[in-house]
């Protein structure tokens, strides 16, 4: 039996799952609300057996429809649950951040304690080859874990429909937008949640003569961020979103009692130099105590999922699981306490960085 999409929001995002949907199994985009003409003429060259629908009460009439798959701008993402949940019962799959505004944590706990059907929220770095195999071989590789960093350095924010990705109110900021994944990945990694947030950044080099309608963009470029767990673990994020120069653009490292593990994720292929023959490929190093000697284990992306998105084959292995979700009532991976957290987490830095103080995180749900 064929499984039957509809989607919320069609652009750069929405054609990245419509692309990974189409390489797996009986799969079909049946329908799609997206408000913009570019956008949506785009998604049915990728999906030319979808049937394109006016407003999201359209699409959520439309009949036959196994699940939903919302990946419109950030700030539409708690109205449109609220709605969908309003008028049906299918399993959602809605692309970070849930929400934008703490305002909006209570909302979602009540949506959270009425949605009779499945919500994963698209954490797509947990699912990166390369990512995976360093949570999966963190413990054994560094004994008890006691630190982590993660460091992104790439390319600026692309341009999105209406600009609404220059604005921390449409955002919930750079550390909210962007950062999000990576605060999820301190809490899976380190199995624990998080109690303080430190974090300074600002806009250095980015968008800084951009104004739209009046109004100058706002949002983040650069930031460290330190989060401190109730485990007593430590997580560090460094961003730049002015280093598209680099080799990689993601560099993990976990550090424990008997070594570390670190992992290099390389930027999208298709925005690698020509130039510079083939792109780098992910890997491990894994570097002992003792005996002292690091060890380099390659992490190859299938060619054709790194062909359908600029997430590593991420994408592919998230709709992989959030269709056993769909037919067999699979377990949710990412849940909407997960996506909460990783949300408060980014406003706290965000906060940090406005106050220039210490944020308490308290639970979201």
């Amino acid at each position: 039996m064929t499984t039957r999409y509809g989607f919320i929001g069609c652009g750069m995002m929405g054609q990245e799952h419509i692309q990974n949907i189409h390489l797996l199994p009986d799969t079909r985009i049946a329908a799609i609300f997206e408000p913009d003409d570019g956008m949506a003429a785009k998604a049915l060259v990728l999906a030319p057996e979808a049937k394109r629908v006016d407003t999201l009460d359209a699409l959520l009439q439309f009949e036959g429809l196994d699940a939903l798959i919302i990946t419109s701008p950030n700030f539409r993402h708690m109205e449109q649950l609220e709605q969908i949940a309003a008028a049906v019962t299918l399993p959602i799959l809605c692309e970070k951040p849930l929400y934008t505004d703490a305002a909006d944590a209570p909302r979602l706990a009540a949506l959270a304690s009425s949605y009779g059907a499945p919500i994963w929220v698209a954490m797509e770095y947990r699912y990166m080859p390369p990512i995976a195999a360093l949570i999966e071989q963190a413990r054994a590789a560094v004994g008890d874990i006691k630190m982590l960093t993660i460091r992104e350095h790439r390319f600026p924010f692309l341009e999105k429909v209406a600009d609404w990705n220059r604005f921390s109110d449409q955002t919930g900021g750079t550390l909210v937008e962007k950062c999000c994944h990576f605060f999820d990945l301190m809490r899976l990694i380190l199995q624990s949640n998080p109690v303080r947030v430190m974090a300074t950044g600002g806009q250095a080099v980015n968008h800084l003569d951009e104004v739209y309608d009046g109004r100058p963009s706002d949002i983040l470029d650069h930031a460290y961020v330190i989060v401190e767990f109730e485990n007593g673990m430590r997580a560090m994020l460094e961003l730049s979103m002015f280093a598209e120069g680099a080799e990689y653009q993601e560099h993990l490292h976990v550090v424990g009692s008997k070594g570390k593990i670190e992992c290099f994720v390389p930027g999208p292929g298709r925005f690698w130099p020509p130039h510079l023959g083939e792109p780098p490929v992910p890997h491990l190093i894994i570097s002992p105590r003792t005996p002292q000697g690091p060890e380099r284990r390659e992490v190859p992306v299938d060619p054709t999922l790194l062909a359908a998105g600029d997430h590593n084959g991420s994408t592919f292995y998230q709709h992989q699981r959030f269709l056993r979700v769909i037919r067999e009532n699979g377990p949710v991976e990412v849940n909407l306490s997960d996506g909460a957290w990783a949300v408060a987490v980014g406003l706290a830095a965000q906060e940090s960085i406005a106050t220039g103080r210490t944020v308490d995180v308290t639970p979201p749900l």
